[in-house]
């Protein structure tokens, strides 16, 4: 018989999970079992600073208490009806989630992926019935080094080839252009194309920020030419960035968001595709929907986690302690980081590669009690919870240093 997982050790867990997990993942040796707030806690009990918080997953931290709440009593009345009936929750989730964005209609989904694919039929469908692009001929133009997720069409536009190597054939209809270029944007634009789909920041290459302007660039550049504007917002949204959304600091309004992650709070997936009437509208009653998109549990935490961002108390303090982020990292400059790039809360912090690799600091910033993960060689990320305090996010830091010493 299996013993109970609390009675086994992080090692006998770790070598149980190799002979019946598919092998999609390579995590930290670390097998957490609690959590609270910016901490979580091993099988033997040590102790961690998560700063990667689930790749903003986690921007409340965990098991924020008003949101813990909401699901425990969500649970004790009705969490799933799916959209074959109405349900009590769901009308106040997406009034409130629509104003929080200044957009005006919400399509709830479940997983960051699926509000990626969900935006890009709503955009092909918008571009024949609206703009009257010819049946099947729709594009849409994205950003190399993108990273919105892994079903096949989304690998279909992906330029990393180990996500795209051995998934083919692949979905057509794409046109990639570099990042952060917006005369080859317009380039690629045509009459053809439906809508040009970005993240205001891309995480998973590294947390790049684009130039000042871009994102409104960006904005002028599908307006005059006719296609929609899709922001992906899953990882760089709701307060990440000092702002609600990353778009804020342009003050560009996009004409359809893609938000996911954080939405969920931590405890449920969660995720949506927000825009405006005449983008949202084209959709009919069975041509797109989710067993479990907008069921009760997902839209109470939801309302819940809107809640949190209408105070402005988050996104205050991603602004704040963005600044002893940055402050601390830029100390660390010729002193095993030879660059980094930071808004808010969320840095992509470059290692000297004589220093080691991003796997390899991640491993001693572990045995250091803190939790990061790398990407793309020698590149760590950083996105504590918002609810860190300015000691422990200079305690982190301090952990970097003495790693990179």
């Amino acid at each position: 018989m299996t013993a109970p997982a609390q009675t086994r050790s992080s090692t006998d867990l770790i070598r149980a999970e190799e002979p019946v997990l598919a092998h999609n993942y390579h995590p930290l040796p670390i097998v957490v079992s609690r959590a609270e707030g910016t901490w979580v806690e091993d099988v033997e009990g040590r102790r961690y600073l998560d700063m990667l918080a689930g790749y903003s997953a986690l921007n409340f931290g965990h098991r924020h208490p008003a949101l813990i709440e909401a699901a425990h009593a969500q649970l004790d009345r009705l969490t799933l009806t799916s959209r074959a009936f109405h349900n009590d929750r769901l009308a106040g989730f997406a009034e409130r989630l629509a104003a929080l964005t200044g957009q005006d209609m919400v399509l709830p989904m479940n997983t960051g992926a699926e509000a990626v694919e969900s935006g890009i039929k709503v955009a092909r469908k918008w571009a024949y019935d609206v703009k009257g692009v010819p049946a099947d001929r729709a594009t849409i133009v994205v950003a190399a080094d993108n990273f919105h997720g892994r079903t096949t069409t989304i690998v279909s536009f992906s330029t990393d080839e180990t996500a795209r190597q051995g998934f083919g054939p692949f979905t057509p209809g794409f046109r990639v252009v570099p990042y952060n270029d917006l005369p080859a944007l317009e380039a690629a634009i045509d009459e053809t194309t439906a809508a040009v789909l970005l993240e205001p920041i891309q995480g998973e290459a590294g947390v790049l920020i684009p130039d000042q302007g871009y994102l409104a660039g960006v904005r002028e550049l599908t307006t005059r030419k006719g296609c929609l504007f899709i922001a992906d917002e899953i990882q760089s949204g709701l307060g990440r960035t000092g702002r609600t959304l990353a778009v804020d600091h342009e003050s560009v309004v996009p004409d359809v968001l893609l938000l996911g992650k954080a939405l969920g709070g931590g405890i449920v997936p969660v995720s949506a595709v927000v825009g405006s009437r005449e983008v949202l509208g084209v959709l009919r009653p069975g041509e797109h929907g989710s067993t479990f998109g907008g069921n009760p549990l997902a839209a109470a935490v939801g309302t819940a986690v809107v809640e949190l961002l209408e105070t402005g108390e988050f996104q205050r303090r991603a602004t704040e302690l963005g600044v002893v982020l940055r402050g601390g990292l830029s100390a660390l400059l010729g002193r095993g980081v030879v660059g980094f790039r930071a808004r808010g809360m969320w840095a992509g912090v470059d290692v000297d590669p004589a220093v080691g690799t991003g796997r390899e600091i991640s491993e001693r910033l572990m045995r250091e009690g803190v939790l990061v993960k790398d990407t793309h060689g020698s590149t760590i990320r950083l996105a504590p919870p918002l609810t860190i305090t300015p000691e422990e996010l200079t305690g982190a830091l301090g952990a970097l240093e003495k790693v990179l010493g």
